[in-house]
């Protein structure tokens, strides 16, 4: 029992010294940012990262008065509607159409409106 006693002491010391360790540890980092004249933690960090090859800093974005480019706009044409007309009858979804088809939604919409497959609202 005395011997149980003992071995629960000197473990308990054992987790003492490595809590201390620890705190000492937590004070050394803490004290990092003034070592380096640094006033806060968050500038200091930034640094590190420069210094460690992490992104740059982000610089402010240009806007530019052009319009990005658009893409090549695909000609609708009747056998493309009847191709539309069967995905729609075979149950495919309108945002799955117009990507197989390159065409936008709202195409999609006026093709099915085109051939009468829209349920009219109440």
């Amino acid at each position: 029992m005395i011997n149980n006693i003992e071995q629960e002491i000197e473990i308990a010391k054992a987790k003492v010294a490595e809590l201390e360790g620890f705190l000492k540890n937590q004070a050394k980092l803490a004290q990092l940012p003034s070592d380096y004249g640094y006033a806060d933690l968050k500038s200091f960090i930034k640094a590190l990262k420069r210094a460690a090859g992490g992104k740059p800093a982000k610089a402010a974005k240009v806007v530019s008065a052009k319009k990005a480019k658009r893409g090549k706009r695909t000609r609708i044409t009747p056998e493309m509607k009847e191709a539309v007309k069967a995905a729609v009858v075979a149950g495919k979804t309108g945002s799955a159409i117009a990507k197989e088809f390159s065409i936008s939604l709202p195409s999609v919409q006026n093709i099915k409106k085109e051939f009468g497959l829209v349920k009219a609202r109440a």
